[in-house]
């Protein structure tokens, strides 16, 4: 089994999407190919002509550039009509064609409802599972291994059996990120922030970049999901907002609450870090947030861009440009994806400078 194949996990209703980012990222490798992509199936699959560059291909994909895609694993041929009575054996040979060791192992679905209630059927394979591989010589524990073994159930007797590499894209299966609602948060979309810095910075990182004392700017921060996020680092915050913040926030001494317009706002002095989520066009989001950059008022920025329901891709398409235009001669780093907690949207992240 070649593994040439690459299969992309996505939010259920954005297949199109992570088919057409997949198809734009084989184009620009010089591969030619054909992505299969179901409506609502929470995933996408691109199959390349020729199985040598194909693998060459997927083997150099990061997932971490990916917008829609949360997952993206290189795999074989559909596993398909396996024996309820034996499933673990063709997936243990299956995975020993891929390789003798692997980091770890996860057993993963699409994600939705239905995909849902498959993991519970397929949760007590696991053990049996590993039992197989063992016997098969495939280690799934193996620190020094720069793979992980994926097992992706399309149903209850059919998988596809792939890798990914370590770092190459997300260390949770599925590629998402479950956090739980932390108790006094004044709304859900703390989650999305929380998520974000995960994404984009890391937790070893934020302790150097987001230290207790630094400043930052939420713009549209109403009730304060976001700045509560930034409050509970130790950040200094501006929250603007015409709308009400939430009375604890404002209470805690970190909190200056400006009711203004987000889009007229200007710092009286350059901050660390400015996020944004507002309900306003992904252009003119784009075009602020890259301002604050170009002009040095912040030094990183997390914003979120609400896509239209039509030519989602052509939208990011269309936001990339008009920060690369904006900042056209200015070193900058720009990242975007689709995160777990995000809906019609996608969340980007910039900073000045180079990595």
């Amino acid at each position: 089994m070649s593994a040439a194949g690459l299969l992309a996990s996505c939010r259920a209703g954005f297949e199109r999407e992570c088919a057409q980012e997949l198809t734009a990222h084989a184009r620009d490798a010089g591969i030619e190919g054909f992505v299969k992509a179901r409506p609502d199936s929470g995933f996408a699959l691109f199959r390349p002509h020729d199985a040598a560059a194909g693998l060459a291909f997927a083997r150099r994909l990061d997932a971490t550039d990916c917008v829609f895609p949360r997952q993206v694993v290189r795999c074989g041929e559909v596993l398909a009509d396996l024996s309820v009575g034996d499933r673990v054996g063709p997936i243990a040979i299956a995975a020993a064609r891929l390789g003798g060791a692997f980091r770890e192992l996860f057993l993963e679905t699409p994600d939705t409802n239905d995909g849902k209630a498959l993991a519970a059927l397929i949760r007590p394979l696991e053990p049996h599972l590993r039992r197989a591989l063992s016997k098969a010589g495939v280690s799934v524990e193996s620190e020094a291994a720069k793979e992980r073994l994926h097992v992706f159930f399309l149903g209850g007797t059919a998988c596809l059996v792939g890798v990914s590499r370590i770092g190459a894209g997300s260390s949770r299966p599925m590629g998402i990120a479950r956090m739980r609602m932390p108790r006094g948060a004044p709304s859900r979309s703390t989650l999305k922030l929380a998520e974000a810095l995960e994404t984009f910075v890391g937790e070893a990182a934020l302790a150097k970049r987001m230290r207790p004392g630094m400043t930052a700017v939420d713009l549209g921060a109403s009730p304060g999901g976001w700045t509560w996020q930034l409050v509970r680092r130790g950040l200094m915050v501006t929250a603007v907002d015409n709308g009400p913040m939430d009375a604890a926030l404002v209470d805690s001494g970190q909190v200056k609450h400006r009711r203004e317009d987000g889009f007229r706002f200007r710092p009286p002095e350059p901050v660390d870090w400015m996020v944004c989520d507002m309900v306003e066009s992904p252009s003119r989001v784009c075009t602020l947030a890259s301002a604050w950059i170009a002009r040095g008022w912040c030094k990183e920025a997390i914003f979120n861009l609400k896509l239209p329901m039509k030519k989602r891709w052509e939208e990011v398409l269309r936001a990339r440009d008009i920060v690369e235009e904006a900042l056209a001669g200015t070193p900058y780093r720009l990242g975007m994806k689709q995160l777990y907690h995000d809906r019609e949207e996608i969340t980007a992240w910039l900073a000045a400078g180079r990595r």
